[in-house]
C-alpha cells in the first residue's frame, strides 16, 4: 500500500495550486459547435479524480499521443466551471512508467490487515476436514496471498482498488455467514464458497499501472477462469484433498455466483450455498457501488436525485436524510 500520502484530491478547493503526478484516467475528445475538436483529460491518483479544462485546438500538441494509463507531472490551478470543480492547467509533462510508484497513483483500501485477519479467523474455524484442505491450497500459499491483497475486485465498479478484491471478500463472508445462519444452509461450505469465488479475478485482471483485463480475462471471464484455476490446483495434488463429487459442489458454487446467465454465470444456482453466496455476493457488490455513488458529489448537479447510475441498473439515487426526531445531546 501507499508508502507516502498523495495529493487529497477531494479536498482541494477553487484556487489551490497544485504540482503533482497524476494518472490519466481518461481521455475524452470532443467537438465544439464550429467542428474545432477539444480534449479533456480525466486525472487520479489514489485519492480521487478531478477532470481538467478544455485543452483546445491551440494546445493540442501539449496531450497529443497521451492515453490511459499514462502518468504526467501537472502544474495547475483548481477552478470550476458549471459548479463543477476542474483542473487549469499550466503546464503538462508525460512521466516514464518506470519512475513512479502505481500504488501512490491507483485507489486504494486504507489497511488490508484487519480483512486477513477476520478472513483468516474464519477459515481457521472450518471443522470438514476436506473442505478446510481444498480452502487452504491457496490460502496457506504465499504467493496466492500476496497478489489477492493486491487485487482489485473489478477494473470499473463496486471495489475497484488495490486490495478491494480482499474487502470485498470480507464483505461477502459476513453476509453470507448471515444469511446461512437464517436460512439454514451449511455455513463452513458458504464460507469456502466465499473464499474461492472471485479467485479467477487473479488471472482476469492486471493492475500494474490502470486497472485492466487480461486477454485471458476478456476471452474467458474471472468465473470460468476461477473454476479451472480450482480444477487444475487440485489435479497437482498426488491425493486430491476432496472426492469429485467435493469437487464438483464447489466449481458449482464458482460457476454460478453470477445468479444469471446474462451476468456471466455459465450455470444458474442449484444448491441452497450457491443461492446464499449469489446473494452476498450481489449485496457487497450493490451496496459498495451505492455508498459510492452517493458519496460523489458530481452524481447530483441538482442537489437531492443523482443521475442515472450504471453500475446500478441506471437508477437514480436520492441523498434524503432525517433525524428522525432525535434530540440533539446537551
Amino acid at each position: 500500500m501507499p508508502s507516502t500520502l498523495p495529493l487529497d484530491i477531494p479536498a482541494l478547493t477553487v484556487g489551490s495550486r497544485v504540482q503533482d503526478s497524476f494518472l490519466v484516467v481518461d481521455v475524452e475528445v470532443r467537438t465544439q459547435a464550429s467542428g474545432d475538436p477539444f480534449t479533456i483529460l480525466t486525472l487520479g491518483n489514489a485519492t480521487g479524480r478531478i477532470a481538467t479544462e478544455p485543452f483546445w485546438s491551440e494546445r493540442a500538441g501539449e496531450v497529443a499521443g497521451l492515453a490511459r494509463g499514462h502518468v504526467v507531472q501537472v502544474v495547475g490551478e483548481v477552478a470550476t466551471y458549471r459548479e463543477r470543480r476542474q483542473l487549469r492547467v499550466v503546464s503538462i509533462r508525460h512521466l516514464p512508467s518506470a519512475s513512479v510508484d502505481f500504488t501512490l497513483l491507483l485507489p486504494s483500501v486504507a489497511s488490508i490487515d484487519r480483512y486477513w485477519e477476520i478472513l483468516d479467523s474464519w477459515r481457521r474455524q472450518i471443522e470438514k476436514p476436506r473442505l478446510r484442505a481444498v480452502v487452504d491450497l491457496f490460502y496457506e500459499e504465499d504467493v496466492f496471498r500476496q497478489r489477492y491483497e493486491q487485487c482489485p475486485a473489478a477494473v470499473f465498479g463496486h471495489h475497484a482498488q488495490l486490495g478491494g478484491l480482499l474487502k470485498h471478500t470480507a464483505e461477502v463472508a459476513a453476509i453470507g455467514r448471515t444469511i446461512a445462519r437464517a436460512s439454514g444452509a451449511d455455513q463452513e461450505l458458504v464460507l469456502a464458497g466465499v473464499l474461492l469465488h472471485d479467485i479467477g479475478k487473479l488471472e482476469a485482471y492486471r493492475w500494474d499501472g490502470m486497472f485492466e483485463h487480461t486477454e485471458m480475462g476478456r476471452m474467458l471471464g474471472h468465473v470460468v477462469l476461477g473454476a479451472l484455476m480450482l480444477d487444475r490446483r487440485l489435479a497437482e495434488e498426488a491425493t486430491p484433498p476432496c472426492t469429485p463429487t467435493e469437487r464438483d459442489i464447489l466449481l458449482h458454487l464458482i460457476l454460478s455466483h453470477h445468479g444469471r446467465l446474462e451476468f456471466g454465470s455459465p450455470i444458474l444456482p442449484m444448491t441452497l450455498e450457491a443461492e446464499v453466496l449469489h446473494w452476498a455476493d450481489n449485496a457487497s457488490a450493490k451496496t459498495a457501488s451505492m455508498g459510492e455513488a452517493l458519496g460523489d458529489d458530481a452524481n447530483f448537479p441538482d442537489g437531492l436525485m443523482s443521475v442515472s447510475q450504471r453500475m446500478l441498473d441506471h437508477r437514480r439515487l436520492w441523498r434524503g436524510t432525517s433525524d428522525w426526531g432525535k434530540k440533539e445531546s446537551e
